[in-house]
C-alpha cells in the first residue's frame, strides 16, 4: 500500500503545481483510507507535508516576485495563532472521525470554490480604490488558522481570494503570498499537536519529496493544459472523496444516531 502511497503524494504534488492549491486536502484521506493511520496521527503528519511542499512553491514564486512577504507575515502570525490555538485545546477534544467529518465538509467546499472559479470569466481583482478591510481580513486569518490545526489543510483556497479582496493583492501575488502563509500555518499547528501524536518521519520524509517533485513537474505542465478543465475535473474528484469521507464519519456528526447504534 506505501506504493499506492507514494503515487498519490505526486498526484498531490501534481495538482498543486497544475491549480496552485486544493491538492492538499487529499493528504488526510490518503493517510487514513490507504495507508492506514490514526485519523489524529494523520492530520498532524499532514501538516509537515503540506507546509514543505507550500514552502518550496513559495521560493519559486517569491523569485519572480509574486510574494507579498510583509503582509504574508501580518495575515500568517494571525493564522498561526489560530492553528496552534486550535491544534492545542480544541483537537483534543473532538474525537479522530468528527475530525475527519469536518474535513469532508471543508473538501466539499473547496469543490464549490473551484467549480466557482473555473466558471468564471475574469479573475479576481483587487480593487484599489477600496479601503483595507483588516478586521474582517484578521478573522478570515484566524479561521483559516483554526481550520487548519483541526484538519490539517493550508486553507488557500480561502486565503487567496481574502488577500485579493480584502488586502487588495494583485491575484498572481495572492497565490505565491498565500503559499508562504500556508507553510507558516502549518508550522505552527504541527507545534500544537507535537508530543501528542506519532510521527513516522521515515516515511513522511518519502512523501514529501514526491509531493515536492509532482508540485515541480506540475510548474512545468501548467501551461499545456486548460485550467478550467482541470480545475472542474479535480472540483468532482473532491466532491467524490468528500462525499466518502462524510458518510465514513457520518455518526460523529449526528450524535443521536451514534447513541441507537450502540445501543
Amino acid at each position: 500500500m506505501q506504493i499506492l502511497g507514494f503515487a498519490l503524494a505526486a498526484l498531490i504534488g501534481l495538482s498543486l503545481g497544475l491549480l496552485g492549491g486544493g491538492g492538499s486536502v487529499l493528504t488526510v484521506p490518503v493517510f487514513v483510507y490507504v495507508l492506514g493511520f490514526d485519523p489524529k496521527d494523520a492530520i498532524a503528519m499532514s501538516l509537515p507535508v503540506v507546509g514543505a511542499t507550500s514552502l518550496v512553491g513559495a521560493a519559486s514564486h517569491w523569485r519572480s516576485g509574486n510574494v507579498r512577504v510583509k503582509t504574508a507575515l501580518l495575515f500568517g502570525v494571525v493564522a498561526m495563532a489560530g492553528s496552534y490555538g486550535a491544534a492545542r485545546i480544541l483537537a483534543p477534544l473532538m474525537s479522530g472521525a468528527l475530525q475527519l467529518a469536518l474535513l469532508a465538509v471543508v473538501m466539499l467546499a473547496a469543490a464549490i470554490s473551484m467549480f466557482r472559479s473555473a466558471g468564471r470569466g475574469p479573475a479576481l481583482v483587487a480593487e484599489g480604490d477600496r479601503p483595507l478591510a483588516l478586521p474582517l481580513l484578521g478573522l478570515v486569518a484566524l479561521s483559516v488558522g483554526a481550520m487548519t490545526g483541526i484538519v490539517g489543510i493550508g486553507g488557500g483556497f480561502l486565503i487567496v481570494p481574502a488577500l485579493v479582496l480584502l488586502a487588495r493583492v494583485p491575484i498572481k501575488e495572492a497565490i505565491g503570498t498565500s503559499l508562504l502563509v500556508i507553510a507558516m500555518n502549518t508550522a505552527s499547528g504541527y507545534v500544537g499537536y507535537a508530543g501528542r501524536t506519532t510521527m513516522a518521519w521515515g516515511f513522511l520524509a518519502g512523501f514529501t519529496l514526491i509531493a515536492i517533485g509532482g508540485i515541480l513537474a506540475g510548474a512545468r505542465l501548467v501551461q499545456y493544459v486548460s485550467q478550467a478543465q482541470l480545475k472542474r475535473a479535480f472540483a468532482v474528484f473532491l466532491i467524490a472523496v468528500g462525499a466518502f469521507v462524510l458518510v465514513q464519519n457520518r455518526h460523529a456528526l449526528v450524535p443521536t444516531a451514534r447513541a441507537a447504534e450502540t445501543r
